[in-house]
């Protein structure tokens, strides 16, 4: 069965290129995104992995590890390392697993018969402190991720996990949310002291509560 939001990551041991890795102790108190690339030495993927290196400063800042994934083995991974530090401009600072066997992919239902039997497509976990699937994206082996939309989204989730409250469409951080339904007006102004403003009963915003 593949997995839902809710669910808890599968844990797993695999090798990476930062030695050998088990999945649950890598994140420990963190939070987690678990990408996988169709294969290495593909240009896609170069421009991916090169981009995440360079935001890894705002996954940190996030408390968020990143762990990269493709089918190839170790030696292929260092080497194409290289090339993308070469060709990105940057360093590659995060390990990525390498699951010759598909045991990991398989788990996470990485790969996907009607686009290709061997290789994965471009999956995308996030997981959250408590070891929970918060986020699942896939896109076709053609499209690359956009790992700006991606921090917009844990940034979303780690303040909903903390307040009652939703993000509206093309939230970004500093923007006013919405306060949950079951919020009852004679409980906000305790709740979110900033004030608020009520649009229509169901939908009430305020500014954002943990800045």
């Amino acid at each position: 069965m593949s997995l839902r939001l809710g669910d808890t990551a599968p844990d797993f041991t695999a090798e990476s290129t930062a030695g050998k890795i088990n999945f649950h102790e890598y994140l420990g108190d963190s939070w987690g995104i678990l990408f996988s690339h169709p294969a290495d030495y593909t240009p896609v993927c170069t421009t991916e992995l090169g981009a995440a290196a360079k935001l890894k400063a705002e996954f940190d800042k996030r408390n968020v590890k990143m762990l990269a994934l493709s089918v190839d083995g170790i030696d292929s991974h260092k080497s194409w390392i290289n090339d993308i530090n070469e060709t990105q401009q940057t360093t590659v600072n995060f390990p990525i697993i390498a699951d010759e066997d598909r045991k990991v992919s398989q788990l996470y239902d990485m790969i996907h018969p009607n686009s290709n039997e061997n290789f994965t497509v471009r999956s995308v976990f996030i997981i959250g402190n408590d070891k929970k699937v918060k986020l699942i994206i896939t896109y076709p082996a053609s499209t690359g991720r956009n790992f700006d939309e991606l921090l917009r989204v844990i940034d979303s989730l780690q303040l909903t996990a903390n307040y009652s409250v939703a993000t509206p469409a093309n939230w970004k951080h500093g923007e006013d949310v919405v306060i949950a339904p079951a919020i009852k007006n004679e409980d906000i102004p305790a709740r979110f002291p900033k004030g608020h403003k009520e649009i229509k009963p169901y939908l009430r915003t305020t500014p954002q509560p943990n800045i």
